[in-house]
Formats: structure tokens, sequence, C-alpha cells
């Protein structure tokens, strides 16, 4: 994975005053800390930030005020829920050939070849050990040639050269199982309104009764 270059500026002031003060202009506050180096507040550029963090795991190259690049990871990010832009972000330390352990993207190719079946998905992402400096955009997982009842367990993936999976190699990542048809949905949703009926006039009939 590249690195992105973001150029950043230490902070000095603190709080949720200075924080509001730094979205405002365009800023995003973030903290820097890793390798047993004091945490190091800083605010990076809100525009370039937000384009960097839009891919999984990005690997920035932090400069404070000038000085020489940091390699980063960010390990947590705070977004505003109705705008989506970036509040805060969280930075790990990094180093060049040192192994760390990030979330990786599970990505799914062939689902769509064969209506007559779904992918059942036991998880959407996975844990994966790998160079700080070659961390995976993604797995792939292709189902194309996968049958009904058939799974893929953390074995069967085709990971990328020097990641390695710490779980168990039978833990399942998904499986196959075999699509509804109008006819099994339309029977379900019958059913579903037969029992809501019962539901609602037993307590008329009990109402009823005691009368």
């Amino acid at each position: 994975m590249a690195e992105v270059k973001i150029p950043a500026i230490a902070r000095t002031e603190f709080g949720k005053g200075a924080a509001r003060r730094a979205r405002r202009a365009g800023q995003v506050p973030a903290v820097l800390y890793g390798h047993g180096a004091d945490p190091v507040h800083v605010s990076l550029p809100g525009h370039e930030t937000l384009l960097a963090l839009r891919v999984a795991n990005a690997l920035l190259a932090i400069s404070i005020d000038g000085a020489a690049p940091q390699l980063a990871l960010p390990k947590q990010v705070q977004r505003n829920p109705v705008k989506g832009s970036i509040e805060h972000v969280d930075l790990l330390i990094v180093k060049r050939g040192e192994k760390v352990s990030v979330e990786v993207p599970l990505v799914v190719l062939g689902a769509d070849d064969r209506p007559d079946r779904i992918v059942v998905m036991d998880q959407q992402t996975i844990t994966l050990e790998a160079e700080a400096t070659h961390i995976p955009a993604a797995v792939e997982i292709d189902v194309t040639s996968l049958e009904i009842g058939d799974s893929i367990a953390a074995k069967d993936l085709n990971l990328p050269e020097g990641a390695v999976f710490p779980g168990e190699p039978d833990d399942l990542i998904l499986s196959i199982a075999a699509a509804k048809t109008q006819a099994q949905i339309d029977a379900e949703l019958d059913a579903s309104v037969a029992e809501a009926g019962d539901g609602e006039s037993a307590p008329a009939e009990a109402a009823a009764d005691g009368e």
C-alpha cells in the first residue's frame, strides 16, 4: 500500500473548544502515539485526511511542522454521524518491516453469477498480521465455483504474501445457501400475516368471554 503524505501542525491548545476551532478552520484534531513515545497532538488538513482515510488501513507519512515524516496507521476514526466528516483521528506510529495487527475487508467475487444461491458471510473483515508497509487493501474470495452447502474457512483464503491469519484455521468465513424462491417468500409472508391476525383476535375473544 502506497504511503500518503500528510502535513501536520503541532497543537498547543486542547479541549472541546480548541477542537471546534480547528474543525472550523478545516483541520482535523489528531493524536500520534506508539513505540514508547509521548502522545503528540496535531492538526491535519481536513480534505486531504478525508481522502486518505477512504481506504482501509491507509499508511500515512505524517510530517509535523516540516520535520521528517513518521509512518502511522489510523487506529480510531471519529466521524460526524450526519455530515460524515472526520472529527478526530488516533494514529499509531509504525516502523518499516514491523508487523502489525489490522482488520482487512473481505471482498466476494462472483456472487451475482448464480442467482439460485446466496453467500452467507460469517464476518465482513478478517484480522491479519502483516508488515506495516505491505498491508493488503482487501482479501478477495471467488465463490463462482462453489455449490450450495459449500463453505470457506480461514485456511482456504488466498492471503497476500507476508500476511498471516493469527486465528484458528477452521474459523468459518462464509457459506453458500440456496436462495429462497418467490413461492417460499410468499408462503412465509402469508404465515406471518396469519400469525399476526391470530395474536390480535385472542385479546378480543378473551374480553368477550369476560363480559
